[in-house]
């Protein structure tokens, strides 16, 4: 075997060698993600409610109890509210919104979801969500409308799940999403 040769065949291999730990290092990225979201789903499906964190125009944050649907595959969170509410408003003027979970008394840990709202009023959209308490609620449904929170960022404290803050950084484990 030349010298080329075998410089071409040792070039292949580096070539695949590399494509092969970059392909090991998605996986286990997805895979440390995918443990993220479930120790997330876990905190979340304990909790009735939620806390929306909106900005006014005064750049002030507020925050109020809501009644989140589960979260969906892709950990879109839906809610529904008052079409003539404060925090509507303040979804108009600036999406950037704040969904936080936890349970303090008995210190599972806390979900943060950092994500862009979306006001939805689609009667489709409202029928497949339907809760029962709506009738009440909303008699006409005349105004209620729907608040899709799409993640952009999922931050998780789970102690079962031993998904603590960074000793370093003290940054909790987090998902960016695209």
């Amino acid at each position: 075997m030349n010298a080329r040769r075998a410089c071409l065949i040792i070039s292949i291999v580096w070539q695949l060698a590399s494509a092969f730990c970059v392909a090991q290092e998605k996986t286990s990225t997805s895979v440390k993600d995918d443990s993220i979201i479930i120790a997330a789903r876990e905190i979340m499906g304990a909790q009735k409610y939620c806390a929306l964190v909106t900005i006014d125009s005064s750049g002030k944050a507020n925050i109020r109890t809501m009644n989140p649907f589960p979260p969906e595959q892709d950990m879109t969170v839906w809610m529904a509210t008052n079409i003539r509410s404060r925090k509507v408003k303040e979804i108009r003027n600036n999406p950037k919104v704040v969904l936080y979970y936890a349970n303090h008394a008995q210190a599972t840990g806390y979900v943060a979801i950092t994500g862009r709202a979306v006001l939805v009023d689609v009667m489709e959209e409202k029928m497949k969500r339907k809760r029962d308490y709506w009738s009440q609620a909303f008699p006409d449904w005349k105004y209620l409308i729907l608040i899709k929170v799409i993640p952009e960022k999922l931050e998780v404290i789970n102690y079962k799940h031993k998904l603590e803050n960074a000793p370093d950084t003290w940054d909790p484990p987090s998902v960016e999403f695209k």
